[in-house]
């Protein structure tokens, strides 16, 4: 047996069950293909910008700086969608 409110939040205005969820599926998203997008752009970033021509034989941008600004593309990827998904429901009522 289920109560009314539940019931009623599980519609639409209508009164047609509601099948598929009100967010996107992750890889479905831009957000998504725009993360894809800055991780290989750090990637490729990382593996041409190297010492040649440095005249100490410094790295200009190393291993341990693209893993950090990959840490925080992901922190900020995850934040994006904690809050995409924030205050949606699974419904599958039918």
């Amino acid at each position: 047996m289920t109560n009314t409110a539940s019931h009623a939040a599980a519609t639409t205005a209508d009164h047609t069950p509601r099948l598929t969820t009100e967010t996107k599926n992750a890889t479905k998203t831009t957000e998504f293909i725009a993360y894809l997008g800055v991780l290989v752009a750090i990637i490729v970033t990382a593996t041409l910008v190297g010492d040649g021509g440095a005249e100490d034989g410094a790295d200009l941008f190393d291993a341990r700086q693209a893993m950090e600004y990959i840490t925080y593309l992901t922190i900020g990827y995850l934040v994006a969608r904690g809050l995409a998904k924030s205050g949606s429901r699974e419904y599958y009522s039918a």
